[in-house]
């Protein structure tokens, strides 16, 4: 066998992505292909769903908010009262991009967030100490941290503007502004990533008395995106209400990108945080900023992609936890603490849930709509049980020092 040649081993080297950045170019690409679609869609060549980038917007921010204690406002400590306001506004963006006729407050919430939150963000790198004028001072690529979080945060006024004025620009003046901001948050992601490198001690840990790890963020994110879902799919399928089925894989498939990008992790199990996996979870982020906003138009495939990921990952994980439980009896085994017992019932169920939502998925006819929201809030209730026994583990863990 030949020995494995630069390509190969630079995808499989491990990722060095901060997830701030990984954050920062999930919301590039989300503008930056807004951007470029809007052109189409001033043709008349698209159709244009709005509610679905408000929505995605929206999550985004909460996510920077949930991980990192970073609202639009600037850092803060990661509190309980913070981390519930971050899950508020993730769940305004996900029934945004659920509900058609849903648009007032995310509206009123996105021009808080890029205006006054702009205007802040620039005011007080301009007036910190430890900010512009020591970056300044640096010099290197400090000075393009100024240009970027300058152009970012002057960036973000002018969308709360078009937000405010909508029938001021023209469609295609939207898509040179979306476009522009975009490639300053693009801009700003890679000039972090270098200080990241260069300076490992610049990037800050998320502290405070509700610090989740990743992870359990991104659990806490999916656990509210399936609660929500399978809440409202009820009254949908009661004809009480329009749904986005577009937007709604599309924000599940930018919510798996997150994860793939984060920590490696995907809907059939973990990886290594390779760079193939930073190439697949761009992949799944893109597919995921175009079905939000052009409905539709990967409806047929994300559904058949979603739907095997599920399956696939249910069995998958079901093998894996079910597999050393299946011991010969003279094997010696100690009694199963009551919190390891309750996780495995937990993985089990949600295992389950999942290959259930996935065959509902592929074959639509099989179950009906009403069951099948039951389903998925029946998911989501199990997937926040299971961030709870999570955390309750961790906790056990620093008491005895790792011996759970």
């Amino acid at each position: 066998m030949g020995e494995p040649n630069g390509t190969e081993c630079m995808l499989l080297k491990e990722a060095d992505l901060p997830l701030e950045v990984v954050i920062l170019l999930i919301g590039a690409m989300a503008l930056l292909i807004t951007g470029a679609l809007l052109f189409p869609v001033s043709d008349g060549a698209l159709p244009y769903y709005e509610n679905g980038l408000y929505g995605l917007l929206l999550v985004i921010f909460a996510l920077q908010t949930i991980t990192m204690g970073k609202t639009p406002f600037g850092d803060m400590r990661r509190s309980k009262s913070l981390l519930a306001g971050g899950v508020m506004v993730a769940a305004v963006g996900i029934v945004t991009c659920f509900v058609p006729t849903f648009n007032r407050l995310p509206r009123m919430l996105l021009f808080l967030c890029f205006g006054p939150g702009g205007l802040l963000l620039l005011l007080r790198m301009c007036l910190a100490r430890d900010k512009l004028r020591t970056w300044l001072g640096y010099g290197g690529i400090f000075r393009h941290l100024v240009l970027g979080c300058s152009a970012v945060y002057v960036m973000s006024m002018l969308i709360a503007l078009l937000l405010w004025k909508r029938g001021l620009p023209t469609i295609t003046m939207t898509a040179a502004a979306v476009l522009i901001y975009g490639a300053a948050v693009a801009y700003l992601a890679c000039v972090l990533r270098r200080i990241y490198r260069t300076y490992p001690e610049a990037e800050k840990r998320p502290g405070g008395n509700a610090a989740l790890s990743t992870d359990q963020a991104l659990l806490l994110l999916m656990g509210v995106f399936m609660l929500l879902l399978g809440v409202l799919l009820i009254p949908v399928n009661l004809g009480l209400f329009p749904f986005s089925a577009s937007a709604q894989l599309g924000l599940l498939m930018v919510i798996f990108a997150v994860q793939m990008l984060a920590s490696g992790s995907t809907p059939i199990g973990p990886f290594p945080r390779s760079w193939l996996m930073i190439g697949f979870g761009l992949l799944f982020a893109a597919l995921g900023v175009v079905s939000c906003i052009i409905p539709g138009i990967l409806v047929p495939t994300l559904t058949v992609l979603v739907g095997m990921l599920n399956i696939l990952g249910g069995v998958i994980t079901l093998v894996r936890i079910c597999l050393p439980r299946l011991k010969k009896p003279g094997e010696p085994g100690g009694p199963v603490p009551p919190v390891m017992a309750k996780l495995f019932a937990v993985q089990f169920i949600m295992n389950l849930l999942a290959i259930m939502f996935g065959t509902s998925m592929l074959i639509p006819d099989m179950v009906h709509g009403l069951v099948i929201g039951v389903i998925l809030a029946a998911n989501g209730c199990v997937l926040l049980y299971l961030l709870r026994i999570l955390v309750v583990l961790e906790k056990m863990q620093r008491e005895t020092g790792g011996a759970v």
